[in-house]
């Protein structure tokens, strides 16, 4: 049996298809304590760092750092219809990514009762198997296009066919949350699942 000091943070990866809500569900948790990651924060920063900018640069030309700094539009306008454009850019950052996490995991506070990583693509890059259990969010297709117009994302199908489909992330995930009513209720629903994550966090990971 697990002493109190040997017991560790529950360590969960949030996933779930395009605009199914992983952002808001992230924002939620941490209202309830967690400790709270976005793998898209990380890419972000590592972009602006001078590492990331010149193996860009080596690999597409100057025109993807205009003035020194990466400019993403172009980047994403490169990768999107160039499926091998698209693999190299994520063998170059996802073992960067994961350094970023594990570090960050490294620096927890002791007290720290639920540690919460958002990674898009959590099954695609194998990233599953460093959390302790993994959360995905689900919503229904027609809310996921309306959320996703309205953030200015029209074209959902083809973002949503470069990654697992919602069903085979939320048939990988060890618990699955449904998006489809109000804020309130997904705000509802996560606070029972922190309460039984917190209650009984995985042994031996």
């Amino acid at each position: 049996m697990a002493t109190p000091d040997s017991k560790r943070t529950p360590f969960i990866g949030l996933t779930g298809g395009v605009a199914a809500g992983k952002s808001r569900a992230l924002e939620i948790l941490e209202r309830l304590g967690a400790a709270t990651l976005s793998s898209d924060a990380i890419v972000h920063e590592l972009l602006a760092t001078e590492r990331v900018r010149d193996l860009l640069v080596a690999r597409w030309g100057a025109d993807v750092a205009p003035g020194g700094a990466v400019d993403r539009g172009r980047v994403a306008a490169i990768v999107f219809d160039d499926p091998g454009e698209l693999a190299w850019l994520e063998r170059t950052l996802h073992p960067l990514v994961r350094e970023r996490i594990e570090a960050w995991r490294e620096l927890l506070p002791e007290d720290a009762r639920l540690a919460v990583v958002e990674v898009p693509l959590l099954f695609e890059t194998g990233l599953d198997s460093a959390f302790d259990a993994t959360i995905s969010v689900v919503a229904p297709d027609a809310e996921r296009a309306e959320r996703a117009g309205a953030r200015g994302t029209s074209d959902l199908a083809g973002r949503a066919a470069r990654q697992l489909s919602q069903e085979e992330k939320a048939a990988r995930a060890t618990h699955v949350v449904d998006n489809a009513d109000d804020l309130e209720a997904l705000a509802g629903r996560l606070e029972r699942l922190v309460a039984e994550l917190e209650a009984g966090p995985p042994d031996g990971r």
